[in-house]
């Protein structure tokens, strides 16, 4: 590696990439592609800097193998960034293994670090945290430390573990603050602030009030008997029934539960199961119908008695009924809970990342932006969505997540 190159890389370390442009902006050399690739990364334009780095990769080919996989690690970080969900694994996966062979474990570190991060997006959880578990952090670079550290909070706090999660946020304010990189420092504030805050409404006997992620978790270990409207869940202990795919079983148990130990009319259960206005013989009935698989579903944790006017919840063994509700809600509350981390994303990553079709994720994207909630930018396959405004609430608790949390 020549000097400019050196001096360059240390400059982009540093989190400078004008100082590492000023030695290389003119080199078509492959080694300075690259670099300039990553500056221009850095500086915000993710479609110049792909276009560099695959002109870098083309340039080293396949008589240099370690230089050519940390092209594609760099891609792959890009990709990560702007949210091209659909940039491959398996890429990355190579590129890794490779890297490895070559004997530079760092840059090893650093693609196992990016591929944990890509399957926490799409809420693969048990991979990521495999993938981490084969990462050494001490061999890691300070900025990289800090994101590893950030993946590991995430996992966390999608598993709803406290303890472990703000140990982490600690453990990368440390790093950031170390590293002395402003863009870092901002980062790991925001997510601790983000940590610190409320993540749903706890809705019991009549009231409602905020709930902070520590307190999710210790009415998650209670005997509570717990309608999950984030999860779309039915929960005791260590009991679950999921209803995720149950819309009017999940909105009568939570009308049930919002009440108890009062019974709700059935016409209160008319409008919140069918949203019936006008209720008439046919929609009685179908209650009826419903009622009755409500009854054999979570026949487990809990009956379902009729009164005179309605139906009452009566918990076999809990001792309390509480209902979670997102800060977030409405019909496409997980889109907008991905766009609230305030990136640009595509459709066909978010469909990616909630495991629905573009087409679903495009009407939602509509939708929002009628009521003003997203906005558009670009047209066909470049058009990307942001949230018009980041919500008060951070919404981890909406985020897809294979595992169920425990």
């Amino acid at each position: 590696m020549d000097v400019l190159i050196a001096a360059a890389a240390r400059a982009l370390s540093a989190g400078d990439p004008l100082a590492a442009l000023k030695r290389i902006a003119l080199r078509n050399d492959a080694p300075a592609l690259a670099m300039r690739g990553i500056a221009m990364a850095q500086l915000g334009d993710f479609a110049r800097a792909r276009e560099l780095l695959r002109s870098a990769a083309r340039a080293f080919g396949p008589k240099n193998p370690a230089p050519h996989a940390r092209c594609v690690v760099a891609e792959a970080e890009i990709a990560l960034v702007s949210r091209d969900l659909g940039w491959s694994l398996q890429m990355l996966k190579a590129a890794r293994t490779t890297l490895a062979a070559c004997d530079d474990q760092m840059n090893a570190a650093h693609a196992g670090y990016l591929e944990a991060r890509l399957l926490l997006l799409i809420g693969r959880l048990n991979e990521a945290e495999a993938v981490l578990g084969e990462v050494d952090v001490g061999i890691l670079p300070r900025p990289s430390q800090v994101g590893y550290e950030l993946v590991m909070a995430g996992i966390a706090i999608r598993r709803i573990r406290t303890g472990p999660a703000r140990a982490a946020l600690e453990r990368a304010w440390k790093v950031a603050e170390m590293a002395r990189i402003p863009a870092l420092t901002a980062e790991a504030d925001q997510a601790m602030r983000a940590f610190e805050a409320p993540v749903a409404r706890l809705i019991a006997q009549g009231t409602e009030r905020l709930f902070h992620l520590e307190e999710v978790e210790a009415l998650l270990a209670s005997d509570t008997l717990i309608v999950d409207a984030c999860r779309n869940v039915v929960r005791a202990g260590t009991a679950i029934i999921p209803l995720t795919t149950r819309a009017v079983l999940l909105n009568l148990i939570r009308a049930l539960a919002e009440a108890w130990p009062v019974d709700v009319p059935r016409e209160v259960l008319l409008k919140r199961a069918f949203r019936a206005q006008h209720a008439d013989e046919s929609h009685r009935a179908r209650l009826r119908v419903e009622i009755a698989r409500l009854r054999e579903v979570i026949g487990p944790l809990a009956a379902l008695v009729a009164t005179r006017r309605g139906f009452v919840l009566k918990p076999h063994a809990a001792r309390d009924v509480a209902v979670l509700v997102p800060p977030v809600e409405g019909d496409h509350a997980k889109v907008f809970a991905l766009l609230a981390d305030g990136q640009a994303w595509s459709s066909s990553a978010l469909a990616l990342a909630l495991g629905v079709s573009t087409r679903t994720v495009q009407r939602a994207l509509e939708e929002l932006a009628l009521e003003n909630k997203v906005e558009s930018f670009g047209r066909g396959r470049a058009c990307l969505w942001i949230a018009s405004s980041v919500p008060r609430f951070p919404t981890s608790l909406l985020l897809p997540a294979v595992e169920l949390p425990v």
